[in-house]
């Protein structure tokens, strides 16, 4: 059984820093490893992504294409043949599908769409959601269930 007093740090995880600039005797003295004179050399020299040089760079070159909408609301989607799980007469709610774990967040909307499977029956349910798809408001009708459009809860800011 390992104990904390007995710990040690795996071979190779650490390296240890050299001090650079600290005499010739260190080995890194003088020009402290950058060689002699040149735009490396200087301090504060352009070392981040994307640097060329004084070229303009690729990513100023190219033009700026599309947009994040802010107002697109992202929902939770639930298929059809995630539901056929359920027995017939069940109320299915936000809280009921978080339960079965087909959502992971009772906050974000929920969309039904009418994805089935040809062997997979599905029973007479109520479904409680912010959106159906016409394919799954007419499927869940046929089966003898009732489809139930609940308002979108309050944006998050």
């Amino acid at each position: 059984m390992n104990e904390l007093s007995k710990l040690k740090k795996p071979a190779g995880s650490t390296k240890k820093k050299t001090r650079v600039g600290r005499g010739q005797a260190s080995g890194l003295g003088k020009t402290a490893g950058r060689g002699g004179k040149g735009q490396k050399a200087r301090t504060g020299n352009m070392h981040f992504e994307g640097f060329e040089g004084g070229q303009s760079p690729l990513q100023r070159r190219l033009p700026k294409r599309g947009f994040t909408n802010i107002h697109r609301v992202e929902y939770a989607i639930v298929n059809l043949d995630q539901l056929a799980q359920f027995p017939a007469g069940t109320t299915l709610d936000a809280a009921k599908l978080l339960e079965a774990g087909l959502v992971k967040d009772t906050k974000q909307p929920i969309k039904i769409l009418g994805t089935i499977g040809d062997d997979v029956k599905l029973n007479a349910l109520t479904v409680k959601a912010n959106k159906f798809s016409a394919s799954a408001q007419s499927k869940i009708e046929a089966a003898g269930g009732k489809v139930e459009p609940v308002s979108a809860p309050a944006a998050q800011g």
